[in-house]
């Protein structure tokens, strides 16, 4: 089918718990993103989110992180894709301006989800 990959680094001022720790919600809004870059590839529109299947919170997304964010159709409708996401820790924030590039990236959301795009003309 098709995999859309968007990379963005987490700034501080997303932090929202102690421990410079960001809220979930984060990483659903960048699965809207590159949702939104797979209708426009496959559909040439951007589409609307249906709705979530699944959600799993698997590991803390901090301020100062680069994540990579995987979006994969895995079922084509005729107005509808179900689509694969995954967020994974790349770079690991460290305080201040420091940070490392992780050997093995850290898997940090995955979900399930369905978007729906217009009938064709």
């Amino acid at each position: 089918m098709i995999t859309v990959v968007h990379r963005r680094y987490v700034p501080y001022s997303h932090a929202h718990y102690a421990g410079n720790l960001v809220d979930g919600a984060y990483s659903l809004g960048l699965f809207g993103d590159v949702a939104t870059e797979v209708c426009i590839r496959l559909d040439g529109d951007e589409g609307l989110f249906a709705s979530y299947d699944d959600v799993q919170f698997k590991a803390p997304v901090q301020a100062g992180d680069v994540l990579e964010i995987t979006a994969t159709v895995v079922k084509m409708g005729t107005r509808s894709r179900r689509i694969a996401f995954e967020s994974r820790v790349v770079c690991r924030g460290s305080g201040g301006s420091s940070a490392q590039v992780l050997d093995e990236p850290i898997v940090a959301v995955i979900a399930t989800g369905t978007v729906v795009v217009p009938p064709k003309p």
